[in-house]
């Protein structure tokens, strides 16, 4: 190890040490306040303010929440990023910090990763010497569909960094352990929504109409194993239906019945592909039955797909924080995480941070979820650790790790100006979550 960052490293483990009781304040504080995306106005003042307080000097981002904030000067530039959002969910804990807004909770671990961002800037600014600039993205929300990490990279906020990294609360493993994997650790997630429409008739009679139900049977049924057939196993795509709705009567056929599910993909190049793949399947499938079909397709988030260079700097700055036994090999997710936006113009990494404390499981995504709040330190450790190697590794020019290839700016990964609002297309208790009305912002 390179002395510089084992000797910054060191300091930044005893700030930890210092502030434990200061981070985990700061994190009740953001669990008991808790607010839904694009309104996270009082998370975000309070972040501000800890970060002056400091010395530093965060600018919001453009969508009036969140914020960037640099630690350091000059290049070479490293990207920490944490989600400030937190759920439409009651909370269901007993504890003192309790979310005190009806409805609202953070059951995902935003609080966390949130403090923990925070911590490393906090840390970061009492050194000397620091390499480079680590910039600290707080970013507003990821409970959406497709996600604020859009709006950050169409911001241009990450123009100039070589890299960026994050975590995830994972209450599967033990507090004080690390998860992490090379290539995709979660999916993309799509959304399908198929009408059907016909002209109805009598149960009596279907030989003179259109079976509509019969016909939602059969896309249920045989979508996705055509599916199964149309790509590769590797690429980890599926196709769940989550609701299907036709008819009153027992004995009329009706005019209308509609399909709603997921598709989700590992593959990030089949991503790309999977909206035409899908149109394809259920017009042949429809075809079949008489019916009339309307597809919506909604694109809503890549795959988070690990760059091997930036998990080995991560990994590297793991067993320093925690040791090899408690490095594990994270397993791959199926769930959405807008996270994969960021490698649409820079090597990314996202690491699992352990959450359980012993007991029974608190799921994430329920409002009973929890934290083991030993961890919040060992995340502000890792990502500290992390932006260190990762800064040395960039000011060397390691051959291994070459700067990514400039890309052209563009908008910001589906954009939600050629689509129906996100209000329109999200279920309260999966990834598509509605944001909070963004009109008194």
């Amino acid at each position: 190890m390179n002395p510089v960052v084992e000797k910054l490293g060191s300091a930044v483990d005893d700030w930890v040490s210092a502030h434990t009781a200061n981070l985990v304040a700061t994190r009740r504080h953001l669990h008991a306040h808790p607010e839904l995306a694009f309104a996270e106005f009082e998370t975000t003042s309070f972040l501000e303010q800890r970060l002056r307080e400091v010395g530093l000097k965060p600018r919001r981002l453009p969508t009036g929440t969140g914020l960037v904030c640099d630690v350091g000067s000059g290049d070479p530039v490293v990207v920490l990023r944490g989600d400030i959002d937190a759920l439409p969910l009651a909370d269901l804990k007993d504890v003192p910090y309790a979310s005190t807004k009806d409805g609202l909770c953070h059951a995902c671990g935003h609080d966390v990763h949130t403090t923990v961002i925070l911590g490393v800037a906090m840390a970061l600014a009492t050194l000397d010497g620091l390499p480079g600039t680590v910039r600290c993205i707080f970013q507003p929300a990821e409970e959406t569909i497709p996600g604020g990490a859009g709006e950050v990279v169409a911001s241009g906020v990450l123009d100039g960094a070589s890299r960026a990294f994050a975590l995830h609360c994972d209450p599967s493993v033990p507090a004080g352990t690390v998860g992490l994997r090379t290539g995709a650790v979660t999916a993309a997630c799509d959304r399908i929504d198929i009408t059907l429409t016909g002209p109805g008739g009598h149960t009596a009679r279907p030989q003179l109409t259109v079976d509509l139900v019969d016909a939602l049977g059969r896309l249920i049924t045989d979508l996705p194993g055509l599916l199964s057939r149309q790509v590769d196993p590797r690429s980890g795509m599926s196709l769940v239906w989550g609701a299907v709705n036709a008819g009153i009567a027992a004995n009329a056929i009706p005019q209308r019945g509609s399909l709603r599910g997921t598709v989700r993909v590992l593959d990030r190049e089949l991503w790309k592909d999977a909206e035409n793949l899908m149109r394809t399947l259920v017009e042949r499938v429809a075809a079949t039955t008489g019916a009339n079909c309307d597809v919506d397709y909604v694109r809503g988030l890549p795959p988070v797909v690990n760059d091997p260079r930036a998990i080995a700097l991560m990994r590297a700055a793991a067993l320093e924080t925690v040791g090899h036994d408690r490095v594990v090999v994270t397993p791959q997710s199926m769930g959405g995480e807008d996270f994969g936006w960021f490698a649409e113009v820079l090597p990314i990494a996202l690491a699992r941070l352990g959450t359980h404390g012993g007991g029974p499981p608190l799921d994430l995504h329920r409002g009973t979820f929890d934290v083991d709040e030993r961890a919040i330190g060992v995340g502000v450790r890792l990502l500290a650790r992390t932006a260190l190697h990762a800064l040395e590794a960039d000011a060397l020019g390691d051959p291994g790790s070459p700067p990514p290839p400039t890309r052209a700016r563009r908008p910001a990964p589906g954009d939600t100006s050629v689509r129906r609002t996100v209000d329109e297309r999200r279920e309260p208790d999966d990834e598509f979550h509605r944001p909070a009305d963004r009109r008194h912002g």
